[in-house]
Protein backbone atom coordinates (compact mmCIF):
# COMPACT_ATOMS: atom_id res chain seq x y z
CA UNK A 1 0.00 0.00 0.00
CA UNK A 2 3.01 2.31 -0.16
CA UNK A 3 1.98 3.49 -3.65
CA UNK A 4 -1.46 4.37 -2.28
CA UNK A 5 -0.08 6.35 0.67
CA UNK A 6 2.43 8.08 -1.62
CA UNK A 7 -0.49 9.14 -3.81
CA UNK A 8 -2.34 10.45 -0.75
CA UNK A 9 0.70 12.43 0.43
CA UNK A 10 1.04 13.99 -3.00
CA UNK A 11 -2.63 14.97 -2.95
CA UNK A 12 -2.86 16.64 0.48
CA UNK A 13 0.65 17.00 1.90
CA UNK A 14 2.71 14.60 3.97
CA UNK A 15 1.79 16.21 7.30
CA UNK A 16 -1.88 15.43 6.71
CA UNK A 17 -1.40 11.70 6.15
CA UNK A 18 -1.17 10.15 9.62
CA UNK A 19 0.07 6.56 9.70
CA UNK A 20 1.79 6.22 13.08
CA UNK A 21 -0.04 4.63 16.05
CA UNK A 22 0.11 7.84 18.09
CA UNK A 23 -1.04 10.00 15.21
CA UNK A 24 -3.99 7.77 14.36
CA UNK A 25 -5.10 6.92 17.92
CA UNK A 26 -7.53 9.88 18.45
CA UNK A 27 -9.51 8.83 15.36
CA UNK A 28 -9.92 5.11 16.01
CA UNK A 29 -12.03 4.81 19.17
CA UNK A 30 -15.75 5.49 19.26
CA UNK A 31 -17.19 8.21 21.48
CA UNK A 32 -18.36 5.78 24.18
CA UNK A 33 -15.01 3.99 24.35
CA UNK A 34 -16.60 0.65 23.51
CA UNK A 35 -14.60 -0.17 20.36
CA UNK A 36 -11.21 0.70 18.90
CA UNK A 37 -10.57 -0.07 15.25
CA UNK A 38 -7.41 -0.14 13.18
CA UNK A 39 -6.57 1.92 10.13
CA UNK A 40 -4.06 1.99 7.31
CA UNK A 41 -3.90 5.77 7.74
CA UNK A 42 -5.89 8.84 8.76
CA UNK A 43 -6.28 11.36 5.94
CA UNK A 44 -6.98 15.04 6.71
CA UNK A 45 -7.83 16.94 3.48
CA UNK A 46 -8.23 20.70 3.50
CA UNK A 47 -10.48 21.25 0.49
CA UNK A 48 -13.22 19.59 -1.54
CA UNK A 49 -10.76 19.01 -4.38
CA UNK A 50 -8.41 17.21 -2.00
CA UNK A 51 -11.29 15.03 -0.79
CA UNK A 52 -12.03 14.12 -4.40
CA UNK A 53 -8.38 13.27 -5.09
CA UNK A 54 -8.28 10.97 -2.05
CA UNK A 55 -11.49 9.20 -3.06
CA UNK A 56 -10.06 8.60 -6.55
CA UNK A 57 -6.97 7.09 -4.95
CA UNK A 58 -9.13 4.85 -2.75
CA UNK A 59 -11.13 3.71 -5.79
CA UNK A 60 -7.98 2.99 -7.77
CA UNK A 61 -6.44 0.90 -4.98
CA UNK A 62 -9.76 -0.57 -3.67
CA UNK A 63 -9.23 0.91 -0.20
CA UNK A 64 -12.27 1.25 2.09
CA UNK A 65 -12.86 4.78 3.32
CA UNK A 66 -14.51 5.83 6.60
CA UNK A 67 -15.65 9.49 6.68
CA UNK A 68 -15.38 11.12 10.12
CA UNK A 69 -16.54 14.46 11.49
CA UNK A 70 -16.46 15.06 15.23
CA UNK A 71 -16.59 11.31 15.99
CA UNK A 72 -19.45 11.83 18.44
CA UNK A 73 -21.66 9.06 17.04
CA UNK A 74 -22.97 6.24 19.20
CA UNK A 75 -23.36 3.39 16.67
CA UNK A 76 -19.77 2.80 15.47
CA UNK A 77 -20.49 4.60 12.23
CA UNK A 78 -17.40 6.82 12.07
CA UNK A 79 -14.61 4.46 13.13
CA UNK A 80 -12.85 1.79 11.03
CA UNK A 81 -13.16 -1.94 11.58
CA UNK A 82 -10.45 -4.16 13.06
CA UNK A 83 -8.87 -5.16 9.74
CA UNK A 84 -6.40 -2.28 9.46
CA UNK A 85 -7.17 -2.12 5.73
CA UNK A 86 -9.40 0.99 5.79
CA UNK A 87 -8.52 4.67 5.96
CA UNK A 88 -10.26 7.32 8.05
CA UNK A 89 -11.10 10.48 6.13
CA UNK A 90 -11.31 13.29 8.70
CA UNK A 91 -13.22 16.34 7.49
CA UNK A 92 -12.19 18.49 10.46
CA UNK A 93 -10.12 20.86 8.29
CA UNK A 94 -13.11 21.66 6.08
CA UNK A 95 -14.50 24.14 8.58
CA UNK A 96 -15.38 27.36 6.75
CA UNK A 97 -18.62 29.28 6.97
CA UNK A 98 -18.80 29.99 3.25
CA UNK A 99 -21.73 32.41 3.15
CA UNK A 100 -24.59 33.73 5.28
CA UNK A 101 -27.58 35.09 3.36
CA UNK A 102 -29.95 36.67 5.92
CA UNK A 103 -32.43 37.68 3.19
CA UNK A 104 -32.75 34.16 1.76
CA UNK A 105 -32.45 32.83 5.32
CA UNK A 106 -29.66 30.42 4.36
CA UNK A 107 -26.10 29.63 5.34
CA UNK A 108 -23.60 27.72 3.21
CA UNK A 109 -20.98 25.82 5.21
CA UNK A 110 -18.23 23.24 4.98
CA UNK A 111 -19.12 19.80 6.32
CA UNK A 112 -16.45 19.99 9.03
CA UNK A 113 -17.97 23.05 10.72
CA UNK A 114 -18.74 22.51 14.41
CA UNK A 115 -22.48 22.77 15.04
CA UNK A 116 -22.03 25.37 17.79
CA UNK A 117 -19.97 27.58 15.46
CA UNK A 118 -22.82 27.46 12.93
CA UNK A 119 -25.31 28.46 15.62
CA UNK A 120 -23.06 31.37 16.62
CA UNK A 121 -22.53 32.53 13.02
CA UNK A 122 -26.29 32.54 12.48
CA UNK A 123 -26.87 34.51 15.70
CA UNK A 124 -24.29 37.09 14.62
CA UNK A 125 -26.54 37.83 11.63
CA UNK A 126 -29.66 38.02 13.78
CA UNK A 127 -30.80 34.55 12.68
CA UNK A 128 -31.36 31.16 14.28
CA UNK A 129 -30.05 27.77 13.21
CA UNK A 130 -32.25 25.61 15.43
CA UNK A 131 -30.47 22.24 15.43
CA UNK A 132 -29.41 21.66 19.05
CA UNK A 133 -28.05 18.55 20.73
CA UNK A 134 -25.77 17.58 23.58
CA UNK A 135 -22.64 17.20 21.42
CA UNK A 136 -23.06 20.55 19.64
CA UNK A 137 -19.70 21.80 20.91
CA UNK A 138 -17.83 19.02 19.08
CA UNK A 139 -20.08 17.37 16.47
CA UNK A 140 -19.90 18.58 12.87
CA UNK A 141 -22.70 19.44 10.48
CA UNK A 142 -21.50 16.80 8.02
CA UNK A 143 -21.99 14.13 10.67
CA UNK A 144 -25.36 15.63 11.63
CA UNK A 145 -26.47 15.38 8.01
CA UNK A 146 -24.98 11.92 7.48
CA UNK A 147 -27.02 10.60 10.42
CA UNK A 148 -30.04 12.91 10.01
CA UNK A 149 -29.58 14.03 13.61
CA UNK A 150 -32.55 15.13 15.69
CA UNK A 151 -32.01 16.96 18.97
CA UNK A 152 -34.28 18.99 21.20
CA UNK A 153 -36.01 21.24 18.64
CA UNK A 154 -37.40 18.65 16.20
CA UNK A 155 -40.93 19.27 17.46
CA UNK A 156 -40.86 22.78 15.96
CA UNK A 157 -38.16 22.69 13.26
CA UNK A 158 -37.75 19.06 12.19
CA UNK A 159 -34.70 16.80 11.87
CA UNK A 160 -31.51 17.87 10.12
CA UNK A 161 -33.02 16.74 6.80
CA UNK A 162 -35.67 19.45 7.14
CA UNK A 163 -32.98 22.05 7.86
CA UNK A 164 -30.97 21.41 4.68
CA UNK A 165 -31.71 22.84 1.22
CA UNK A 166 -28.69 21.62 -0.71
CA UNK A 167 -25.54 19.52 -0.54
CA UNK A 168 -22.09 19.28 -2.05
CA UNK A 169 -21.02 15.66 -2.48
CA UNK A 170 -17.88 13.81 -3.49
CA UNK A 171 -19.09 10.65 -5.19
CA UNK A 172 -17.47 7.21 -4.80
CA UNK A 173 -15.83 7.83 -8.19
CA UNK A 174 -14.16 10.98 -6.91
CA UNK A 175 -16.40 13.41 -8.80
CA UNK A 176 -17.78 16.57 -7.19
CA UNK A 177 -21.53 17.19 -7.34
CA UNK A 178 -22.42 20.74 -6.36
CA UNK A 179 -26.04 20.88 -5.30
CA UNK A 180 -25.56 23.97 -3.15
CA UNK A 181 -28.73 25.70 -4.26
CA UNK A 182 -30.60 27.68 -1.65
CA UNK A 183 -33.97 26.84 -3.19
CA UNK A 184 -37.06 25.84 -1.29
CA UNK A 185 -38.74 24.69 -4.51
CA UNK A 186 -36.84 22.66 -7.12
CA UNK A 187 -38.76 19.95 -9.01
CA UNK A 188 -36.08 19.08 -11.56
CA UNK A 189 -35.92 15.32 -11.18
CA UNK A 190 -34.92 12.97 -8.40
CA UNK A 191 -34.15 14.59 -5.05
CA UNK A 192 -30.53 13.42 -4.84
CA UNK A 193 -29.97 15.39 -1.66
CA UNK A 194 -32.22 13.11 0.34
CA UNK A 195 -30.27 10.03 -0.76
CA UNK A 196 -27.17 11.24 1.06
CA UNK A 197 -28.79 12.65 4.21
CA UNK A 198 -28.98 9.79 6.68
CA UNK A 199 -26.82 7.49 4.53
CA UNK A 200 -23.92 7.63 7.04
CA UNK A 201 -21.31 8.12 4.33
CA UNK A 202 -22.12 4.86 2.55
CA UNK A 203 -23.12 6.52 -0.74
CA UNK A 204 -20.78 9.51 -0.91
CA UNK A 205 -19.06 12.14 1.22
CA UNK A 206 -20.89 15.31 2.23
CA UNK A 207 -18.41 18.19 1.94
CA UNK A 208 -20.75 21.19 2.07
CA UNK A 209 -24.35 22.16 2.76
CA UNK A 210 -26.88 24.97 2.41
CA UNK A 211 -28.79 25.25 5.69
CA UNK A 212 -32.07 26.94 6.53
CA UNK A 213 -32.06 29.86 8.95
CA UNK A 214 -34.97 31.24 10.97
CA UNK A 215 -35.72 34.52 12.75
CA UNK A 216 -34.37 34.72 16.27
CA UNK A 217 -37.26 34.36 18.74
CA UNK A 218 -38.00 37.42 20.84
CA UNK A 219 -38.27 35.25 23.97
CA UNK A 220 -37.85 31.68 25.18
CA UNK A 221 -39.65 30.48 28.31
CA UNK A 222 -38.83 27.22 30.10
CA UNK A 223 -40.90 25.25 32.59
CA UNK A 224 -40.70 21.88 34.34
CA UNK A 225 -43.91 19.95 34.98
CA UNK A 226 -44.33 16.99 37.34
CA UNK A 227 -46.73 14.25 36.26
CA UNK A 228 -48.10 10.90 37.48
CA UNK A 229 -47.34 8.87 34.32
CA UNK A 230 -46.25 8.88 30.66
CA UNK A 231 -49.94 8.77 29.71
CA UNK A 232 -50.38 12.11 31.46
CA UNK A 233 -47.39 13.42 29.51
CA UNK A 234 -49.16 12.51 26.26
CA UNK A 235 -52.24 14.35 27.48
CA UNK A 236 -50.11 17.38 28.38
CA UNK A 237 -48.48 17.41 24.94
CA UNK A 238 -51.84 17.60 23.18
CA UNK A 239 -52.99 20.31 25.57
CA UNK A 240 -49.82 22.37 25.05
CA UNK A 241 -50.06 22.06 21.29
CA UNK A 242 -53.69 23.15 21.37
CA UNK A 243 -52.90 26.18 23.52
CA UNK A 244 -49.48 27.17 22.15
CA UNK A 245 -49.31 25.89 18.57
CA UNK A 246 -45.92 26.31 16.93
CA UNK A 247 -44.63 28.30 19.90
CA UNK A 248 -44.02 24.94 21.63
CA UNK A 249 -40.42 24.18 20.66
CA UNK A 250 -39.37 21.66 23.33
CA UNK A 251 -41.13 18.81 25.11
CA UNK A 252 -38.74 16.47 26.93
CA UNK A 253 -39.86 13.49 29.02
CA UNK A 254 -37.77 12.35 32.01
CA UNK A 255 -38.55 9.58 34.47
CA UNK A 256 -38.14 9.83 38.23
CA UNK A 257 -35.08 7.56 38.10
CA UNK A 258 -33.43 9.88 35.54
CA UNK A 259 -33.55 12.89 37.86
CA UNK A 260 -32.58 10.78 40.88
CA UNK A 261 -29.51 9.68 38.94
CA UNK A 262 -28.66 13.29 38.07
CA UNK A 263 -29.11 14.32 41.72
CA UNK A 264 -26.75 11.55 42.87
CA UNK A 265 -24.01 12.35 40.37
CA UNK A 266 -24.44 16.16 40.19
CA UNK A 267 -25.75 17.32 43.58
CA UNK A 268 -24.97 20.97 42.72
CA UNK A 269 -27.78 21.10 40.14
CA UNK A 270 -31.20 22.48 41.16
CA UNK A 271 -34.00 20.36 42.64
CA UNK A 272 -37.13 22.20 41.56
CA UNK A 273 -39.66 20.19 43.61
CA UNK A 274 -39.76 19.38 47.30
CA UNK A 275 -40.47 15.71 46.70
CA UNK A 276 -40.19 13.13 43.91
CA UNK A 277 -42.71 12.57 41.13
CA UNK A 278 -43.12 9.64 38.76
CA UNK A 279 -42.43 11.62 35.56
CA UNK A 280 -41.29 15.06 34.50
CA UNK A 281 -41.65 17.09 31.32
CA UNK A 282 -39.34 19.95 30.38
CA UNK A 283 -41.23 22.49 28.28
CA UNK A 284 -39.90 25.31 26.13
CA UNK A 285 -41.92 28.01 24.39
CA UNK A 286 -40.48 30.43 21.86
CA UNK A 287 -42.33 33.59 20.90
CA UNK A 288 -41.78 35.79 17.88
CA UNK A 289 -43.75 38.54 19.63
CA UNK A 290 -42.53 39.18 23.18
CA UNK A 291 -41.66 37.63 26.51
CA UNK A 292 -45.03 38.77 27.85
CA UNK A 293 -46.77 36.87 25.05
CA UNK A 294 -44.79 33.68 25.76
CA UNK A 295 -45.40 33.89 29.50
CA UNK A 296 -49.11 34.40 28.94
CA UNK A 297 -49.33 31.36 26.65
CA UNK A 298 -47.45 29.19 29.11
CA UNK A 299 -49.40 30.31 32.17
CA UNK A 300 -52.75 29.68 30.49
CA UNK A 301 -51.64 26.25 29.27
CA UNK A 302 -50.29 25.21 32.68
CA UNK A 303 -53.46 26.46 34.34
CA UNK A 304 -55.53 24.31 32.00
CA UNK A 305 -53.27 21.32 32.66
CA UNK A 306 -53.70 21.68 36.43
CA UNK A 307 -57.48 21.99 36.06
CA UNK A 308 -57.61 18.78 34.03
CA UNK A 309 -55.23 16.97 36.43
CA UNK A 310 -52.78 16.36 33.58
CA UNK A 311 -49.93 17.53 35.86
CA UNK A 312 -49.30 17.52 39.60
CA UNK A 313 -47.12 20.63 39.78
CA UNK A 314 -45.01 22.96 37.66
CA UNK A 315 -42.23 25.51 38.01
CA UNK A 316 -41.56 28.26 35.48
CA UNK A 317 -38.10 29.74 35.01
CA UNK A 318 -38.12 33.47 35.65
CA UNK A 319 -34.55 34.16 34.50
CA UNK A 320 -32.01 32.96 31.97
CA UNK A 321 -30.07 31.29 34.80
CA UNK A 322 -33.12 29.38 36.01
CA UNK A 323 -33.92 28.28 32.47
CA UNK A 324 -30.35 27.04 32.02
CA UNK A 325 -30.62 25.18 35.32
CA UNK A 326 -33.74 23.32 34.18
CA UNK A 327 -32.15 22.39 30.87
CA UNK A 328 -29.06 21.15 32.72
CA UNK A 329 -31.22 18.57 34.46
CA UNK A 330 -32.16 17.13 31.08
CA UNK A 331 -28.72 17.47 29.51
CA UNK A 332 -26.93 15.85 32.44
CA UNK A 333 -28.87 12.58 32.23
CA UNK A 334 -26.40 10.96 29.77
CA UNK A 335 -23.49 12.36 31.80
CA UNK A 336 -24.95 10.93 35.01
CA UNK A 337 -25.39 7.57 33.31
CA UNK A 338 -21.77 7.57 32.21
CA UNK A 339 -20.55 8.42 35.71
CA UNK A 340 -22.75 5.73 37.27
CA UNK A 341 -21.46 2.99 34.95
CA UNK A 342 -22.14 1.23 31.68
CA UNK A 343 -25.63 0.75 30.30
CA UNK A 344 -27.29 -0.65 27.20
CA UNK A 345 -28.60 2.23 25.11
CA UNK A 346 -31.60 2.31 22.80
CA UNK A 347 -32.48 5.21 20.52
CA UNK A 348 -36.02 4.42 19.44
CA UNK A 349 -39.04 6.17 17.98
CA UNK A 350 -42.74 5.40 18.24
CA UNK A 351 -46.02 7.04 17.32
CA UNK A 352 -46.51 9.56 20.13
CA UNK A 353 -49.90 8.06 20.91
CA UNK A 354 -48.31 4.67 21.69
CA UNK A 355 -45.40 5.72 23.89
CA UNK A 356 -47.17 5.28 27.23
CA UNK A 357 -48.43 1.83 26.25
CA UNK A 358 -44.97 0.86 25.00
CA UNK A 359 -43.34 1.83 28.31
CA UNK A 360 -46.04 0.05 30.30
CA UNK A 361 -45.61 -3.12 28.25
CA UNK A 362 -41.81 -3.18 27.91
CA UNK A 363 -40.67 -2.35 31.43
CA UNK A 364 -42.16 -5.55 32.96
CA UNK A 365 -40.71 -7.62 30.10
CA UNK A 366 -37.23 -6.33 30.91
CA UNK A 367 -37.72 -6.84 34.64
CA UNK A 368 -38.87 -10.41 34.09
CA UNK A 369 -35.86 -11.21 31.90
CA UNK A 370 -33.33 -9.25 33.98
CA UNK A 371 -34.71 -8.83 37.51
CA UNK A 372 -33.76 -5.56 39.16
CA UNK A 373 -32.46 -3.85 36.02
CA UNK A 374 -32.84 -0.06 36.04
CA UNK A 375 -34.68 1.69 33.22
CA UNK A 376 -33.34 5.12 32.29
CA UNK A 377 -36.13 6.45 30.09
CA UNK A 378 -36.00 9.99 28.72
CA UNK A 379 -36.19 11.79 25.42
CA UNK A 380 -37.99 13.97 22.95
CA UNK A 381 -41.59 12.95 23.58
CA UNK A 382 -42.89 15.68 21.29
CA UNK A 383 -41.50 13.89 18.23
CA UNK A 384 -41.82 10.33 19.56
CA UNK A 385 -38.11 9.73 20.25
CA UNK A 386 -37.13 7.92 23.45
CA UNK A 387 -33.72 7.08 24.83
CA UNK A 388 -34.71 3.83 26.48
CA UNK A 389 -31.56 2.77 28.31
CA UNK A 390 -31.11 -0.21 30.60
CA UNK A 391 -28.65 -0.16 33.52
CA UNK A 392 -27.46 -3.16 35.55
CA UNK A 393 -29.29 -4.34 38.68
CA UNK A 394 -27.66 -3.48 41.99
CA UNK A 395 -24.72 -5.76 42.68
CA UNK A 396 -24.23 -6.83 39.05
CA UNK A 397 -21.01 -5.64 37.42
CA UNK A 398 -21.09 -3.64 34.21
CA UNK A 399 -19.15 -6.34 32.39
CA UNK A 400 -21.49 -9.12 33.44
CA UNK A 401 -24.56 -7.14 32.47
CA UNK A 402 -23.18 -6.05 29.10
CA UNK A 403 -22.88 -9.72 28.13
CA UNK A 404 -26.69 -9.63 27.96
CA UNK A 405 -26.75 -6.86 25.38
CA UNK A 406 -28.13 -8.99 22.54
CA UNK A 407 -30.91 -10.36 24.76
CA UNK A 408 -31.80 -6.90 26.10
CA UNK A 409 -31.87 -5.53 22.56
CA UNK A 410 -34.16 -8.32 21.49
CA UNK A 411 -36.70 -7.54 24.24
CA UNK A 412 -36.68 -3.82 23.51
CA UNK A 413 -36.54 -3.94 19.74
CA UNK A 414 -39.18 -6.65 19.40
CA UNK A 415 -41.47 -4.50 21.53
CA UNK A 416 -40.65 -1.43 19.45
CA UNK A 417 -41.59 -3.33 16.30
CA UNK A 418 -44.82 -4.58 17.89
CA UNK A 419 -45.84 -0.97 18.62
CA UNK A 420 -45.04 0.22 15.09
CA UNK A 421 -41.78 1.98 15.93
CA UNK A 422 -38.18 2.25 14.72
CA UNK A 423 -35.01 0.89 16.35
CA UNK A 424 -33.09 4.04 15.40
CA UNK A 425 -34.60 7.50 15.76
CA UNK A 426 -31.65 9.89 15.47
CA UNK A 427 -28.34 8.04 16.01
CA UNK A 428 -28.24 5.98 12.82
CA UNK A 429 -27.34 2.32 12.23
CA UNK A 430 -23.56 2.25 11.78
CA UNK A 431 -21.96 -1.11 12.48
CA UNK A 432 -23.61 -1.49 15.90
CA UNK A 433 -27.17 -1.97 14.64
CA UNK A 434 -26.44 -3.44 11.21
CA UNK A 435 -27.61 -6.94 12.11
CA UNK A 436 -30.60 -5.54 13.98
CA UNK A 437 -31.64 -3.62 10.88
CA UNK A 438 -31.71 -6.84 8.87
CA UNK A 439 -34.14 -8.28 11.42
CA UNK A 440 -36.63 -5.42 11.36
CA UNK A 441 -36.51 -4.11 7.78
CA UNK A 442 -38.54 -5.96 5.17
CA UNK A 443 -36.71 -7.82 2.36
CA UNK A 444 -38.21 -5.34 -0.10
CA UNK A 445 -36.73 -2.36 1.77
CA UNK A 446 -33.33 -4.01 2.16
CA UNK A 447 -33.18 -4.98 -1.52
CA UNK A 448 -33.97 -1.41 -2.59
CA UNK A 449 -31.26 -0.10 -0.27
CA UNK A 450 -28.74 -2.62 -1.63
CA UNK A 451 -29.65 -1.65 -5.20
CA UNK A 452 -28.98 2.03 -4.46
CA UNK A 453 -25.68 1.17 -2.77
CA UNK A 454 -24.57 -1.01 -5.69
CA UNK A 455 -25.52 1.65 -8.25
CA UNK A 456 -23.70 4.52 -6.56
CA UNK A 457 -20.80 2.65 -4.93
CA UNK A 458 -20.16 -0.47 -7.06
CA UNK A 459 -16.69 -0.97 -5.56
CA UNK A 460 -18.09 -0.89 -2.01
CA UNK A 461 -15.41 1.49 -0.74
CA UNK A 462 -17.68 4.01 1.03
CA UNK A 463 -17.84 3.34 4.78
CA UNK A 464 -17.89 -0.44 4.27
CA UNK A 465 -19.70 -2.57 6.83
CA UNK A 466 -22.03 0.21 7.91
CA UNK A 467 -25.86 -0.01 7.62
CA UNK A 468 -25.80 -2.97 5.17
Amino acid sequence: MMDFLTQCRAAIGEQYVLDTPDGMAPFLTDQRGRFTGKALAVLRPGSVEEVAALVRACAEHRVGLVPQGGNTGLVLGSVPDASGAQVVLSLARLNRIRQVDPVNRTMTVDAGCILQHIQEAAAAEGCLFPLSLAAEGSCTIGGNLATNAGGTAVLRYGNTRELCLGLEIVTPQGEIWSGLRGLRKDNTGYDLRDLFIGAEGTLGIITGAVLKLYPQPKACITALAALPSPAHAQQLLVLMQDHCGSSLTGFELMSRYCLELVAQQFPQLPRPFAGPHAQYVLLELSSSESEQHAVGLLERAIGAALERAAIDDAVVATSVAQSAGLWQLREHIPLAQAKAGKNIKHDISLPVSRIADFIAATEPLLDAAFPGCQLVCFGHLGDGNLHFNVAPPAGVSNEDFLRNQDQVNRVVHDSVAAFGGSISAEHGIGALKRNELARYKSPVELNMMRAIKAALDPLGIMNPGKIL
